[in-house]
């Protein structure tokens, strides 16, 4: 059937169909990651990221596209995850703003809408790449542009919008000489190609079904209550609520309906964006815990599982992991925010039992579990800052591809002011944190740290998932290869050379410290070895180890 029209239900579907597209395809989307690393996750960010917008309207009947567009829009907000999806996010929350006051949209007002989306995608990069996603959209959105007229039907519209896509995809080689010499084209513009070829199935009617994700990543970001051995189960209660017209959405604050639940419950986490406020506790009196809510607005969304029953059942069928509620849903269980407000606080992103505990002792209050193939969500962070009471919240990464949804939920969070030091590695993060001077004034410590993380050669050792060449060097699958400052600088079959290797290339010789931090498939004569080995070629370096415990990387070097 040929429509006319785009209204909110139809909109609504086709985004349904666009992300289990995605879902189908996701790996393959990660599989064309430029560099031959274990940790390509490109297609699975950008999967998680329009499922956020997909849980949002799942159970929601709208007719209004600019109402479902903002509901989707936000749901991907929080849901972002890494750098294609976090511009994934910002292109439908442009999108969004461009059916501002229409119910319904035809060829030539879906088109503006589409470029509105680029110009959102654009701003919240600092400094666009040309071919990625942001070149594939942009020139999608100037094709419909120019060729959207009244007459054009919206099945016609989407035929046109995926050609241009596709034509654009193939282009980005051509922009991105790292695309061309590693044989692939951009995996975010690829992602977001499958997302539009879903919304174009269901247009011809083909519609997906879903399918189960086996390796789903859990909830990044957990926490355990202190002091509590013994876990009271009752109904774990979600809600979303619109706020009534008549409540400031500037001057309300979350902290009106925590003082509410406290007493009659506990895992509390209360999300607001703009006029909408998300809620999740576990309360034995859920019919209180609506009561409560009902006085701020209308729900949007609701939800009440019984943990208790769920818990049984659960028992007698498979283990419930820790900070995962019984009713099978992936939830948070925060501790209980500190009374006393102090100056500074601290959030950074590591993954491994090792480097966690190193950053804490180091003066992180909360560490977000994430990294490489598991980067934090933009709501992961917002529940790290709500956990935490203070003037000033800093925030490390540590990860380039975690950046973007790092300064997106410090724009959203209001409670405190939130700066985001970019570091881009664990090196950077570990250096930064070993020289954090609190004493000083925010503005002198963001100077002082920028001066830190400049000093800092990060270096790492992996290996190949696939055959290439990259730089003139061949990579073997399989191969031990170095990184250096995120370039690829030696690949050898025995991983002890790989290290020699990366190290001298690093500049071992003329820096005064290194750490070693070694990963979970490492053992101790290994590193023993290796550090017999620094010690006897460098002996300008002070050597200390660490034991990580991470993933991915067997060893990361911090070269000060």
């Amino acid at each position: 059937m040929q429509v006319k029209k785009l209204n909110g239900e139809l909109y609504r579907s086709l985004v349904i169909n666009g992300c289990e597209n995605l879902r189908a395809n996701y790996q393959y989307i990660d599989s064309l990651n430029v560099f031959p690393v274990p940790d390509g996750d490109t297609g699975t960010n950008m999967r998680m990221t329009i499922e956020g917008g997909v849980s949002e309207v799942y159970n929601v009947h709208e007719d209004n596209i600019y109402e479902m567009a903002k509901k989707i829009s936000r749901g991907m907000l929080m849901g972002a995850r890494g750098n294609s999806g976090v511009i994934l996010s910002q292109l439908f929350r442009g999108i969004s703003k461009g059916f501002e006051d229409k119910e319904q949209v035809d060829a030539i007002r879906l088109a503006h809408a589409l470029q509105k989306g680029v110009d959102q995608a654009y701003k919240a990069v600092m400094k666009p790449v040309e071919g990625t996603i942001l070149t594939v959209a942009k020139d999608g959105a100037a094709k419909m542009c120019l060729i959207a007229n009244s007459k054009m039907t919206i099945n016609e519209f989407f035929k046109e919008y995926v050609q241009e896509l596709k034509e654009s995809l193939q282009r980005t080689p051509d922009l991105l000489p790292v695309l061309k010499e590693a044989g692939v084209v951009d995996s975010g513009g690829a992602g977001f190609i499958v997302i539009i070829e879903g919304m174009l199935k269901y247009l011809e009617g083909e519609v997906i079904e879903p399918v189960k994700v086996a390796d789903q990543q859990p909830s990044s970001l957990a926490f355990e209550l202190a002091g509590s051995e013994e876990q009271e189960f009752g109904y774990c209660t979600e809600f979303i609520l619109e706020l009534n017209k008549d409540i400031s959405i500037d001057e309300f604050d979350e902290k009106v309906i925590l003082s509410q639940l406290e007493p009659i419950g506990n895992s509390i986490a209360i999300v607001k964006d703009d006029n909408i406020i998300k809620v999740h506790v576990h309360t034995l009196t859920p019919g209180v815990v609506l009561n409560i809510g009902q006085q701020y607005g209308e729900f949007i969304k609701l939800k009440i599982e019984n943990m208790t029953i769920q818990h049984t059942q659960a028992q007698e069928t498979k283990h419930v992991a820790e900070g995962e509620c019984p009713c099978g849903e992936e939830h948070f269980t925060p501790p209980v925010k500190p009374v006393e407000r102090k100056k500074y606080a601290i959030v950074s992103v590591a993954t491994g039992e090792g480097l966690c505990e190193i950053f804490k002792a180091l003066g992180t209050d909360v560490v977000v579990s994430g990294g490489q193939s598991m980067n934090p969500s933009t709501e992961d962070f917002i529940r790290a800052f709500d956990t935490l009471n203070a003037d000033n919240i800093i925030v490390f990464p540590n990860n380039k591809n975690i950046i973007l949804a790092a300064n997106q939920a410090a724009k959203i969070y209001t409670d405190s002011k939130v700066t985001v030091i970019e570091t881009k590695t664990i090196s950077q993060g570990y250096s930064a944190l070993t020289m954090m001077d609190l004493s000083l004034e925010l503005d002198e410590i963001i100077e002082y740290l920028k001066e830190v993380i400049k000093n800092v050669v990060s270096a790492q050792i992996t290996y190949s998932v696939r055959d290439t060449v990259l730089a003139g060097l061949k990579i073997s699958k399989g191969d031990f290869i170095g990184l250096c400052e995120s370039k690829i600088v030696t690949s050898r079959r025995s991983r002890t050379d790989a290290v020699k290797d990366l190290l001298r290339q690093s500049g071992a010789a003329e820096k005064d410290s290194l750490t070693i931090i070694y990963g979970s498939d490492v053992n101790e004569k290994e590193v023993s070895s290796i550090q017999r080995h620094v010690e006897k070629n460098y002996d300008n370096l002070e050597v200390d180890v660490i034991k990580g415990d991470q993933d991915v990387y067997s060893y990361i070097f911090v070269l000060e």
